[in-house]
């Protein structure tokens, strides 16, 4: 099952990549909007299994947003991938990988232009998107799977200098400039992906490949990464993590790259889909 964000109304999609609206499909019972049907998920679920998609419409891709347009929480996760920890300069995390959050105001769908901030060294992370399906407090890694609503394709672009400034890191401001956490094309339901723990994902810069790996390679898997998580703090349903990226980011390459003014940067990840972004230098750009 896919579930889309189509000008903040929930969408199912069908095999043909057209929609079905869940308010009128469902006769109001689920939507319009994405946030309270996550509330309910296991009941949406259930419903979307046997809905009718007689009616379906066409859509363009410029009308969709995030499949979680409102989530409480984005928690992003770092050096979950041997090699990328490997090219960061950093040692491979044994107990818990390095956690931090990405503020709402830099979420945005999948095709979009950035705003490249001045002065600064905008690096790309492509990555799987967890979406919290149900409250998760204190999870055992066996059931993880069971909180999840679906997954999507996610890029945790990030401002290097303004990361890395000053006594200690920010990680969390560098990576959260407006339009620096773009999610999507649509949510896809762990069953409907060809392999939920080994799925291939990866980027190209200007159709240049600068990052290529499999879910596979996590170090803290999905479902090992989601009751760690849920040991700490509480997931809530709606939620976005970011689950890591392989190698290959500008920052660690010789000599380093960054993104440029009229760059696009094209992100994927087997059986989900793709993102789109093109950089630019200025809004009026």
């Amino acid at each position: 099952m896919r579930l889309a964000n189509v000008d903040g109304r929930a969408v199912l999609l069908t095999a043909d990549d057209r929609g079905v609206d869940v308010e009128s499909a469902s006769g109001g019972k689920f939507g319009p909007g994405l946030p309270a049907i996550y509330e309910d998920w296991k009941g949406f679920h259930s419903w979307a299994e046997s809905a009718d998609t007689a009616g379906a419409i066409t859509f363009s891709r410029a009308q969709l947003g995030s499949p979680s347009p409102a989530p409480r929480q984005i928690v992003a996760v770092g050096l979950n991938y041997r090699e990328h920890a490997a090219e960061s300069g950093f040692a491979v995390p044994d107990r818990l990988p390095p956690v931090f959050t990405k503020f709402d105001s830099s979420l945005s769908g999948p095709d979009t232009r950035v705003v490249l901030p001045p002065g600064g060294n905008t690096d790309w992370e492509v990555e799987l998107v967890v979406v919290i399906g149900a409250r998760a407090a204190g999870i055992d890694a066996t059931e993880a799977w069971d909180y999840v609503a679906g997954l999507a394709v996610g890029q945790d672009l990030s401002e290097r200098i303004s990361q890395l400034a000053g006594p200690a890191p920010q990680f969390s401001l560098g990576k959260s400039f407006p339009g620096f956490a773009p999610v999507g094309p649509w949510l896809v339901t762990p069953d409907s992906v060809p392999d939920k723990d080994d799925l291939e994902l990866g980027c190209a810069l200007d159709g240049e490949v600068v990052q290529q790996g499999r879910t596979r390679d996590l170090i803290f898997p999905v479902a090992e990464l989601l009751s760690k998580l849920s040991n700490t703090i509480v997931l809530y349903p709606g939620d976005l993590i970011f689950t890591g990226t392989p190698a290959g980011v500008g920052q660690g390459r010789q000599p380093q790259r960054f993104i440029k003014p009229g760059e696009t940067l094209r992100s994927w990840i087997e059986g989900i889909g793709e993102l789109n972004q093109t950089f630019i230098d200025s809004p009026e750009a």
